[in-house]
Formats: structure tokens, sequence, C-alpha cells
């Protein structure tokens, strides 16, 4: 079967899916991409350029297989000749009625927020199936359309948003975990490595990181830092102060290779997490598979991957409980009560595309004839 992957923001998380989902199916797989920046414009304008390119092609495909960041609808009204009976499938890696937003934020400000998130319902309405990579992401999906149909002043969307639930399914993240594999089972070091493998912004909840960190670093607990991602200019101004206090800390800060950053995450004894926005969190995953201990917010897609009532000492309530769990795991490593490495590595071997890829294929073939 000829699938062709849009991707109108092939870039991080994102072109590292499409990337390995072509390289693994047994399918055929074709890429046409943007690349991955100005998130906003690409939701507003990435159906007008993928559609001229799409018209371009001098190509059929048995099926098309978008994501998110297009807007779907206006995407198959500028195609329609071309697509014909082409089914047409969104992946959601996210949804932006889940978004967090900075209330200082223009957009917040300007109720364009709102408008977003219609563009996703649009999306899936015009797609022939919707796949979302978490459970969390399709209930946060579908309860703010609900939010916003009861705004509605007439015609309300009650019977419409009922039926679209019929074509949406959850299909996890595949991910490439044979790589980070290693012999290592125990920590060795003694000193605690903390871990911080996201993107240094609001939605990541650096602040409250940090702030736990500054605590340890009060009360004269000893731990080292790994600050791993690409920092820009206006990151590194926004956390100047905290980086600064943390200096001392830090082994390494920024961007890294893939074969550093396999190194770092084996390095690395421990990851909390403060994130107010994650539908699935790759970084996390291949963390835990490198025999991280994360400690997690009981929120978002993590209580759903990870089992809080089987594994009550990865999560935390609040802040403070937070801070008191990582103290605790600190002590237990500077005090040399060793933590063994694969135990958590199960909970997302699963996702290995070696076991994935099998459900992904089996749904395209599925659908394509939907």
């Amino acid at each position: 079967m000829k699938i062709l992957l849009i991707e109108p923001f092939y870039s991080g998380s994102h072109k590292q899916w499409a990337d390995q989902l072509k390289k693994y199916s047994t399918h055929q797989v074709s890429l046409l991409t943007l690349e991955g920046k100005f998130w906003k414009w690409r939701m507003y304008g990435s159906a007008i350029t993928l559609a001229k390119k799409f018209n371009e092609i001098n190509k059929q495909f048995d099926l098309i297989l978008t994501t998110d960041m297009l807007d779907v609808s206006t995407f198959i009204a500028l195609v329609r000749r071309k697509l014909r009976k082409t089914p047409v499938i969104t992946y959601f890696h996210e949804n932006q009625f889940a978004y967090p937003w900075q209330k200082n934020s223009e957009d917040y400000k300007e109720k364009r927020d709102v408008h977003y998130g219609m563009i996703n319902y649009q999306t899936a309405l015009a797609s022939d199936s919707n796949l979302f990579n978490s459970q969390y992401n399709m209930n946060s999906f579908f309860e703010g359309i609900s939010k916003v149909n009861q705004l509605m002043p007439d015609n309300k969307h009650d019977e419409i948003i009922k039926n679209l639930k019929n074509k949406c399914q959850v299909l996890p993240l595949g991910m490439d975990l044979v790589d980070i594999d290693s012999n290592e089972n125990i920590i060795n070091h003694q000193t605690p490595i903390i871990l911080w493998n996201h993107r240094l912004d609001h939605d990541k909840n650096p602040i409250a990181f940090f702030e736990c960190l500054l605590k340890l670093q009060k009360e004269k607990i000893q731990f080292k830092l790994l600050l791993l991602g690409e920092q820009t200019t206006k990151q590194k101004k926004l956390y100047e102060e905290y980086l600064e206090k943390l200096k001392p800390n830090i082994i390494y800060s920024g961007y890294c290779t893939t074969k550093e950053y396999i190194e770092f995450l084996h390095m690395a004894n421990i990851l909390p997490v403060t994130s107010l926005h994650d539908f699935f969190g790759v970084s996390i995953a291949q963390a835990i598979y490198a025999g991280v201990v994360p400690l997690l917010p009981k929120r978002l897609s993590y209580v759903e991957l990870y089992h809080p009532l089987k594994h009550e000492e990865l999560f935390y309530e609040n802040e403070k409980d937070l801070y008191i769990k990582l103290k605790i795991l600190c002590q237990n490593i500077i005090e040399s009560k060793q933590i063994k490495k694969p135990f958590y590595k199960q909970l997302v071997k699963k996702f290995d595309w070696s076991t994935m890829i099998k459900q992904y294929d089996q749904i395209f073939t599925k659908l394509s004839k939907v």
C-alpha cells in the first residue's frame, strides 16, 4: 500500500515519529513536509502550501496520513479533484484545547486561543479517521470540544460530537528504544544526577523544577544536573537567575548529539517531571527505558502510561510531595542504597517499534478500505 505522510511541523518528536514510521512500516511511505517552526502559522497556513505541493505530485496514494498541525478541512477542499476517494487519517500528537496558555499571551488576551482548538475540531470532522497517541489526549480533546459547544448560542453540536467519537481511537507512539539499551544494571556513582530532557518552555514548567533543586541546594544535599535540550537566547534570559544559581551543579546544559544524549541518559539517576502539558512524553519514556527513575505528577498522560496504583513511588501529589520524594531518592543514592536500573524499563518496552509497527500497519490496512 502507498501512504503519503503529510507533516506540517517536521521537527523534534514529530519528525522522529514520521521518519521511524517510514523506516519500519511494511507499507511504502512517502513524506511531504514543512520545517518545524512557527507552529501557529503552520496551523493557519500550511494546508494551503501543502495542498499546492500535493497537487503537483504525479502519483496516486492509497492513504493520506497527516498530523494535528494541518487544517485538514482546508486541505481537502483544495485537493478534492486529485484526492478523489482516498481516505485521510489524522494522527493527533497533541490537541490545542488542552494547551496551557499563559495569561499574558496575545492569543489568550484576544480570545484566539479557542480558534486553534477549533481547527483541530474541524480537522477531526473532515478526516475519515482520527488516531490519538494517548487516551488522555483523546479525552481532553473531547472535553475541549464540549466546553466550546456549551458556549454556542444556538445550533449546538451535541449529535455531531457524539458521532465524531465513532471515528476516533487511541494508537500510542512508536519509538526506537533499542538504541538506548545498555548492559548497565546498577547506578554506580554516589552523587545523584538529576535530569531535565525537555524544551525549556513554560508548558514544561521549568520554574517548579528549578525551585525544587534550589531547595536541595539550600539544604546542602549533593546533586549534579543535566539540562538537555536546545536553549534559545530568549529562554536563557528568562531563566537566567536559576541557571546562574545552579551553575555549580550543572554538568552539561544545552543541545547535544544523539550519541551524547544516550550517554547522558545512562548517566542520570532521577527525572523530576513538572510539565503542565504532555500528551505522551517521548523524552520521559526514553529516560525510563535507560534506567532513570521518574517522579511524575498525578495528571496528564502519565497516569495512563505508568499506573500510579501499581507504582505509587513514581508519582507525587503536589510540589511539596515532589520535593520530599526527590530528597529521599537523592539521600538513598548518597548513602549507596543502589537502585537497580532495569526495573521500570518494562513500563515502556511495549512502545518499541518492533511491537508497535504491527498495530500501525494493521490499522492503516483496515482504514484504507473504509
